[in-house]
């Protein structure tokens, strides 16, 4: 059941204008619906779970501090007094009793907070898992299984991809070994295999819920329910342009097998453009037109009101507004990832909604 909530849409002006929770559209929500009620979820109930996937922004880059440095969410919160939700009156972190967050690779979960991820830097967890905490009366429980420096097309290939020729080369079905070879040609050994880091994330995350009543404190033989996936990638297949061309059939596939591989047809599926860069030139534009036309309705309508992307192209923040030159994490500026976790929370409460309708 969903809460009965009325939010406020933030316009471009800075006038705010009350909108109710069944009118509400792609603007932004006010900040302050998305303060934690310091209540769990309600008990008894199935938890809605959401499992998070993609390459090292869906880890989590956005540096939490130093207070000082421009872009921390220390900075963000304290200095800027932006998302106000996330700091108590006293000054320490806000911590949601209805939202639990679990890494599903490193075996470690706690109340959703600022520093729930692992105390350094944050994700799109955090974003996400305020909105939806606020959107469910049910517990809410992130699992993400991810790690950096993974491409669609080779180690997060999914089951039933086919092995294609590009430029001369043979380029890898899934399970197959190495990434390309050139026919006639002895390939070269590596211990690898196409979608090998699919397999791996998907065994983590089954591992978790198998497992959820020893780590999830208060779980209580309720059940849970697989309600959605969310992804976050890209940088690693803009390396390589035989991946980038196969960008947006691999990832039709990818929602396909997900859905098929947890038994959830029906699961939800919301992505964001995630180069690590601003993506708007060469195989980053590619891959980031790729990602915004799998939500197409026209183009697959298959995914009409189950799938949808987010642009995150205009959250790029330069070098002097962030903590750390360091492009392909957006320069680590948390601003960039509570707002890509913000727009993808609210592309899911879009989503769960139009069942509703």
């Amino acid at each position: 059941m969903m809460r009965i909530l009325c939010w406020t849409a933030l316009f471009v002006s800075t006038m705010l204008l009350p909108v109710c929770e069944s009118e509400l559209n792609a603007e932004k929500p006010s900040e302050v619906s998305l303060k934690p009620d310091d209540k769990p979820g309600t008990r008894g109930k199935p938890i809605k779970v959401f499992i998070l996937m993609g390459q090292s922004n869906m880890v989590g880059m956005g540096d939490i501090g130093p207070e000082n440095v421009k872009g921390t969410l220390t900075y963000l919160t304290k200095t800027e007094k932006k998302y106000p939700y996330l700091v108590e009156s006293e000054g320490k972190w806000t911590s949601r009793k209805d939202v639990y967050y679990y890494d599903a690779r490193v075996k470690k979960g706690a109340p959703l907070s600022p520093t729930a991820n692992n105390g350094k830097a944050i994700g799109p967890e955090l974003g996400f898992g305020y909105v939806l905490g606020a959107f469910f009366e049910e517990p809410v429980l992130i699992i993400k299984s991810c790690i950096g420096n993974r491409s669609l097309g080779w180690d997060l290939l999914p089951p039933g991809s086919k092995s294609y020729t590009f430029e001369g080369k043979t380029y890898a079905g899934y399970k197959e070994t190495p990434d390309w070879w050139i026919e006639g040609q002895p390939k070269r050994q590596v211990n690898w295999y196409a979608g090998k880091q699919y397999d791996d994330d998907m065994t983590n995350a089954k591992e978790a819920l198998k497992n959820i009543a020893q780590w999830y404190p208060d779980y209580k033989d309720q059940g849970y329910e697989i309600v959605g996936f969310v992804w976050w990638q890209g940088h690693k297949d803009t390396g390589n342009a035989a991946h980038a061309s196969k960008y947006e059939e691999n990832l039709e596939r990818l929602i396909e097998s997900l859905r098929k591989d947890y038994n959830v047809p029906e699961a939800k599926f919301v992505l964001a453009t995630g180069c690590g860069n601003p993506g708007k030139e060469g195989l980053g534009l590619k891959i980031a037109e790729a990602q915004l036309a799998i939500a197409d309705p026209k183009k697959y309508p298959k995914f009409a009101k189950n799938v949808k992307a987010i642009d995150s192209r205009d959250l790029w923040r330069e070098v002097a507004d962030s903590p750390k030159n360091q492009g392909y994490h957006y320069n680590r500026n948390a601003e960039t990832y509570m707002e890509v976790g913000l727009r993808l929370g609210w592309a899911m409460v879009e989503l769960l909604k139009s069942d509703k309708k």
